[in-house]
């Protein structure tokens, strides 16, 4: 998978997974995508990182925009009551409506004056899916 520097520390604000020894979301690999890999992971687990651009009052849902400054909507199961913003990494599932169904997100605290670079970020993300002959741990995305 793709790590994120050491000076970058996510924290998990919210999750909805439930243990109990059911099989979740969180148990099984998922590929790391953009805006543009939407459509090819419909209904398969995903992790999606951008910069949160807006948030719904009611708490149920967010705007998140990858390095390409293209945006996606993220879903939540019970309302998110706190601030959010910065750089999110999302774990769902992605909707035939192109939208994420959240399982988990977590903020990446970014250190002093060292921005997270997201267009970086997205260029890694397609290296990744272009070349999966280097990078075995990605998730063949079939059909």
């Amino acid at each position: 998978m793709i790590a994120f520097p050491a000076r970058y520390r996510a924290q998990v604000l919210f999750s909805t997974t439930q243990r109990g020894g059911m099989s979740t979301i969180l148990d099984s690999p998922r590929p790391r995508i953009n805006h543009s890999m939407l459509l090819q992971h419909i209904g398969r687990p995903v992790c999606f990182v951008g910069r949160v651009e807006k948030v719904n009052p009611n708490g149920k849902s967010f705007t998140v925009a990858d390095g390409e400054s293209r945006t996606v909507t993220v879903e939540l199961n019970n309302p998110h009551n706190e601030e959010l913003g910065g750089i999110v990494e999302v774990v769902g599932t992605v909707s035939n409506k192109g939208l994420i169904m959240a399982t988990t997100f977590s903020i990446l605290q970014e250190a002093k004056g060292v921005p997270f670079d997201l267009e970086l970020y997205n260029e890694a993300v397609k290296i990744v899916r272009d070349f999966p002959q280097h990078y075995p741990f990605q998730v063949a995305a079939s059909g």
